[in-house]
């Protein structure tokens, strides 16, 4: 563009940053102090985070963004983003109104929860900042398999606080995007140097470009804004600058909230003497003198642009954007000003000095004049951010028949194992849509034949060296662009927020992948926080934690789980099933696959084991529908039976050797195979529910299961793992329950030792039995 056209921009551009600061700041407002408060609280907002990033987002969003890129907020700036969809005509009046409120903009940006386009949910602290190089190898990927074109290559960008760097999945992510190559990524940070707490240490300038530079990333510093590099130019602004660059975070933040006297008073102890100074500083009034010091390049949309314009490449790139938290607000600068906001008296006169009459403080324009709010409503309508398109709706992938592996005795995990090899070699195209990843445990997780079938992906092809030099080994992992693996270090985080990300392809890309992700069971908790944002932002993926439990005899307790049926009970849109046979994991495989992929669907979790159980013969499939629903009878009770054994997963054969003992003593006892006690808990819940809404009130499965027995039965619940996963059940229908299961940390022992220790094998079932329905 030429001289004129780029004035005219920045003139816009600068508008429109005043425009976010003020509605940005208003909605928070009217949360705080003109909205009722029923329940009395606080409802909060962050009125200094956001004036710290509206110059940053009034240049990306309206100048550099492409429809093409996708865009992480910072959490604290979502009303920005809100008041950007507002200009643009995206976001409604009644939502901003009702800001932290049912109904409303939610507090920080949602995939689910807000009606505007939001690319990536924030919320937890560093977690949307490493979902965007995710979504970018995510990208590669794509392209590498031809389902995005090289030229529609979008760039995913985070907007971070400065106090987000103190994440470690941050520098988790930056290791494996260097792995693997990482580009059209821009992460851009809004360097107030305060924090929650405290301000950032001082001693962190130019550690950052360090570490960032290291990986492989370009550091882009904006430190001064263009009028503080005009009166760096003149004489005395050498003295200046340097006095900038050697000012402590604190004391510039405490100056900033002091004002023009203040920064006068020091700025001439400390360099007034030296040539050309004070007659530098007397070129200012004490406003003007403040703008001039906190004229850092976050906050100049020309410093900016110029930046932004530079880097339209595919190198990626950290932008490092110097600005002051609650910049053009009272608040500026102020320690305490994190979860600080205007008082009514602040914002009356702040309103003030933008024109804005009383009344009209939710107009888009207003305090503009005419001539002047057409020209900038005309601006927005014309920048590439307005004519991005809604989401796409990708086509569904056929799930075809999935038959379950032969073999007596088999362990779910191998047969996982198994069923993905099968696929892998039968064509369909739900095997080409398969995206497998793990965090350093392909092979123990039974991942391995898929890959040595399918193969690893990497942009440039890798030789295996040792196959080439012909060594045996089981893993043959060519690396190459059609490999459908994707490797990853041992970091938990790492592999959540990759498969949050391969889990989003179909509404990011247009195109559906099926990502299967396997992780020792014990260390899902290790990623926990980041497998919850992933269910958040609904994407859908197939978790399997294997090996699970103390059936993992001799690794001991550091690798025995034990909550992780809690963890997949409570874990919204994530639906948790523990297969105790190998048929029963084929169906539920079949059943992920196809619920990843509905619009009411979710996430899938697999508990799987390495323990090697004798198969049961089945007469038909009659059992297969209830198996999905939550649980079915192995052994049907007699009408009327007193007693029940209810199992999950790998404890089947104690269950069932238990069971056989005890029929002698208690005549119909029935054995219930609960596949999914998170199934059968959401019914109940919702069954428990429907009753005070609208909804119409039918049994639900674990009442239909459980009303075969005889009012005031007893349960004898077993698993690996904790009882509360089960022991539940009793409240359904008012049961009796004995509970099995681990609530203490392992310790090494073979399998025997250890089920008899913890009370799992079938002698602690019968006299579980026994004092429950014999009373001895």
């Amino acid at each position: 563009m030429d001289g004129r056209d780029r004035s005219e921009t920045i003139a816009n551009l600068q508008a429109l940053d005043e425009r976010l600061l003020w509605l940005s700041s208003w909605m928070i407002h009217n949360a705080n102090h003109l909205r009722p408060k029923r329940d009395g609280l606080k409802v909060g907002g962050h009125q200094a985070s956001c004036a710290s990033m509206t110059a940053i987002m009034a240049a990306l969003y309206f100048h550099a963004l492409r429809p093409q890129d996708k865009v992480s907020v910072k959490p604290h700036a979502g009303p920005v983003l809100h008041a950007i969809h507002y200009l643009l005509g995206n976001q409604t009046l009644e939502r901003m109104q009702k800001f932290r409120g049912l109904g409303g903009v939610q507090s920080y940006p949602s995939r689910t929860k807000d009606n505007i386009p939001v690319d990536f949910s924030t919320g937890s602290v560093g977690l949307g900042v490493a979902v965007t190089a995710f979504s970018s190898l995510v990208q590669d990927y794509l392209i590498a398999h031809g389902q995005v074109r090289e030229e529609d290559a979008g760039r995913m960008i985070a907007l971070m606080g400065d106090a987000e760097l103190d994440e470690g999945n941050i520098y988790e992510c930056l290791i494996e995007g260097y792995k693997h190559d990482l580009r059209n990524c821009w992460w851009i940070v809004d360097y107030n140097r305060q924090s929650l707490d405290a301000t950032t240490a001082d001693r962190m300038f130019r550690r950052f470009d360090d570490i960032f530079e290291t990986c492989g990333w370009r550091v882009v510093t904006l430190k001064y804004g263009k009028m503080q590099q005009a009166a760096f130019a003149q004489p005395g602004g050498k003295a200046l600058e340097e006095w900038i660059d050697s000012c402590p975070n604190a004391e510039f933040a405490a100056l900033t909230y002091q004002g023009g006297a203040a920064w006068r008073e020091r700025l001439m102890a400390d360099i007034g003497q030296k040539p050309n100074v004070k007659k530098l500083l007397d070129s200012y009034d004490d406003e003007a003198l403040a703008r001039l010091m906190t004229n850092l390049g976050g906050h100049c949309i020309e410093s900016l642009t110029e930046a932004f314009d530079r880097c339209d490449d595919d190198v990626p790139t950290l932008f490092i954007a110097y600005t002051v938290k609650g910049h053009g607000l009272p608040l500026a600068g102020h320690k305490d000003n994190h979860s600080g906001m205007m008082n009514p008296a602040q914002m009356k006169q702040f309103r003030a000095s933008l024109g804005i009459k009383e009344g009209e403080e939710w107009e888009p324009w207003g305090g503009l004049g005419d001539n002047a709010a057409a020209e900038l409503k005309a601006f927005v309508a014309d920048s590439p951010i307005a004519r991005v398109k809604p989401e796409p709706a990708a086509p569904a992938v056929t799930v075809p028949a999935i038959p379950a592996p032969d073999g007596a005795e088999q362990s779910t995990q191998a047969a996982f194992g198994r069923i993905l090899l099968d696929l892998a070699k039968s064509g369909e195209e739900l095997a080409d849509r398969i995206v497998t990843t793990a965090p350093d445990v392909t092979q123990t997780t039974n991942l391995g034949a898929f890959v040595n079938q399918r193969g690893l992906f990497r942009r440039q092809e890798l030789a295996d060296v040792f196959h080439k030099a012909r060594i045996p080994s089981a893993q043959k992992w060519a690396q190459h662009a059609a490999g459908q693996h994707i490797e990853l270090g041992i970091a938990e985080n790492n592999f959540f927020i990759m498969l949050a990300s391969l889990g989003l392809a179909a509404p990011h890309f247009g195109t559906r992948l099926l990502p299967v992700g396997t992780v020792y069971d014990p260390f899902i908790a290790r990623g926990l926080d980041a497998l919850n944002y992933g269910c958040y932002s609904d994407s859908r993926f197939l978790l399997v934690g294997t090996p699970s439990g103390i059936t993992l005899a001799a690794e001991g307790g550091a690798h025995q789980s034990i909550n992780t049926p809690l963890i997949g009970m409570g874990q919204p849109n994530l639906t948790y099933f523990e297969p105790a046979y190998a048929d029963e994991l084929a169906a539920m495989m079949a059943y992920a696959f196809d619920h990843m992929q509905q619009p009411d669907g979710s996430s899938v979790y697999l508990r799987l084991t390495t323990r090697a159980i004798p198969q049961v013969a089945r007469a038909d499939d009659g059992w297969r529908d209830d198996a999905l629903k939550g649980g079915y009878w192995l052994r049907r009770p007699a009408k009327g039976a007193e007693a029940a054994i209810v199992f999950t997963g790998v404890i089947a054969p104690e269950a069932l050797a238990a069971w056989e003992q005890l029929a002698e003593d208690i005549p119909g006892i029935g054995l219930l195979n609960v596949t999914s006690p998170d199934l059968l808990h959401r019914g109940w819940s919702a069954h428990r529910a429907a009753r005070w809404t609208d909804e119409p009130v039918t049994p639900c499965h674990a009442e239909t299961l459980l009303s075969a027995l005889a009012p005031g039965a007893g349960l004898v619940t077993v698993l690996d793992g904790s009882p509360a996963a089960l022991s539940w059940l009793g409240g359904v229908k008012g049961m009796r329950v004995s509970p099995l299961g681990t609530d203490r940390f392992g310790q090494t022992g073979d399998q025997l030792d250890l089920y008899h220790t913890y009370r799992l094998d079938s002698d602690a079932i019968v006299e579980a039995a026994a004092e429950l329905f014999l009373g001895n």
